[in-house]
């Protein structure tokens, strides 16, 4: 397995160290409170316990990506474990100056974990740190993994090579191991001797097995102990693509092993909660922006003649239209000059997008760069036509279009921002913006909810893929 980087264990202790015991040893000594450094050492001290029982600084978690709320819970983790320890010492600290004082501890590990991410990222770029993979299936199945495997760079794992069950021949070009027979050899541990030799040849790390017709049952548990005696780490694919490992759950009957997957949250106490996050944070939004909102459609105004606002027909849930607010960011009748400009489409889908395209305003282009120009649409999430995270909202003319795998985008709101905003927006290819809304479709919850309106700031931000 590729080893990474040496810097990154030490480098995240000292953040977490740090991170807690500074700001509180620095706050207890400005308000005078007594203790102010071995209060700033226990800090530090727990808040690298707590890392550390949550199996943050393991080999397999140091550097890979897990959002916002992984850290945020560790961090009430903190909380808990510190107000324990403050009742049963006895001391007398005041609650607001230790929540000020912890709280850099949350806001330098993000930033920490995030710059060891990006140093993870790119050096994988550079096929360094990863994981060798060997597949081990019937062809047509193991050229589905491994295409899916190289086409996405958001996990380590790299195939090196595969092994064929049955006589037919790989079409990715993928590099060929080793061949089983189709059918059950008569020594059990001829196919475990094929596997193993395969992996000390391409110097796989794991065995990625997708079972089959010709791989299944007591063929595919007995391949299990011979890679299991000779040390090499098994995996199974069964075939499922985007759906999160929070669905999923293990369990058995009659001694088979059953992987249920959970059907995606539609009714509840989650859907509850994000009706009321919605309605509730949008009519906030909408009362304490209101001096920037007057400001913008002045500016939008003044700018270019034309209304203020850009009103639009979109399709939402199940299919049903609606009128989308936004602030104006084309001339007037820029709708009538899209045929003349569908040459110059950058986008590869249904989607039309240009980065310079001439019928936005000079105004126009800097609301987009900011995304100021969205803000109206907390309008649609107080009436319910909308969400505050949800898949991009689609023209008609789109729809029109939609296979029915696309049709499933509609089973849910659309959204002011989702996973399609954060992962790079108008550079998205139309695949990738399809695949990243079907996963939020069938994955989402209430707390993944939160984990994106968090890293929608960063992406605003950012701006890439506004235009």
């Amino acid at each position: 397995m590729g080893r990474k980087s040496r810097w990154y264990l030490p480098a995240s202790l000292i953040c977490d160290l740090l991170g807690a015991g500074v700001p509180v040893t620095l706050m207890f000594r400005a308000a005078h409170e007594p203790w102010a450094v071995p209060s700033g050492v226990v800090a530090g001290l727990a808040w690298a316990g707590v890392q550390l029982c949550r199996s943050r600084y393991a080999g397999r978690s140091l550097g890979e990506s897990r959002g916002t709320l992984p850290v945020v819970h560790d961090w009430f983790v903190l909380l808990g474990v510190l107000a324990v320890a403050h009742a049963a010492t006895g001391a007398r600290l005041r609650a607001p100056l230790c929540l000020a004082a912890l709280t850099p501890a949350l806001l330098l590990t993000l930033v920490c974990r995030k710059a060891v991410h990006r140093h993870l990222a790119a050096v994988r770029r550079s096929a360094e740190a990863v994981i060798k993979v060997l597949v081990v299936g019937e062809p047509t199945a193991a050229d589905g993994v491994a295409a899916h495997l190289a086409a996405r760079t958001d996990h380590p794992y790299v195939t090196v090579g595969a092994v064929a069950v049955g006589p037919d021949a790989f079409t990715s070009g993928i590099r060929t191991g080793a061949r089983l027979s189709a059918a059950e050899p008569d020594d059990p541990e001829e196919d475990a001797g094929l596997v193993i030799g395969a992996v000390h040849r391409l110097g796989a790390d794991l065995v990625l097995v997708v079972p089959g017709a010709a791989l299944f049952g007591e063929r595919l548990r007995r391949l299990s102990w011979g890679l299991h005696d000779a040390g090499v780490e098994l995996f199974l694919a069964p075939g499922l693509m985007e759906v999160s490992v929070k669905r999923l759950e293990t369990g058995s009957a009659g001694g088979m092993s059953l992987l249920r997957v959970a059907p995606p949250l539609r009714q509840g106490v989650q859907p509850v909660l994000k009706e009321v996050l919605d309605r509730g944070t949008a009519l906030l939004a909408l009362l304490v922006l209101a001096p920037v909102l007057l400001l913008v459609a002045a500016g939008v105004k003044l700018s270019s003649p034309g209304p203020v606002f850009y009103l639009h027909e979109r399709i939402g849930r199940d299919g049903r239209p609606f009128v989308m607010w936004k602030f104006r960011t084309m001339r007037v009748g820029a709708d009538r000059l899209k045929t003349q400009l569908a040459e110059d489409n950058e986008h590869d889908g249904l989607m039309f997008k240009m980065r310079r395209d001439p019928r936005v305003t000079r105004v126009g282009h800097w609301l987009r760069r900011t995304s100021l120009d969205e803000l109206p649409q907390l309008v649609n999430v107080l009436k319910g036509d909308m969400s505050l995270v949800g898949p991009r909202p689609p023209l008609a003319d789109e729809v029109a279009h939609y296979t029915p795998v696309e049709w499933r985008r509609l089973a849910v709101r659309p959204g002011m921002t989702g996973l399609w905003q954060i992962s790079g927006r108008s550079d998205l290819s139309w695949d990738e913006t399809v695949r990243l809304d079907l996963a939020y479709v069938d994955n989402w919850s209430f707390t993944s909810d939160l984990d994106v309106m968090a890293r929608t700031f960063r992406a605003v931000l950012d701006g890439r893929g506004a235009y």
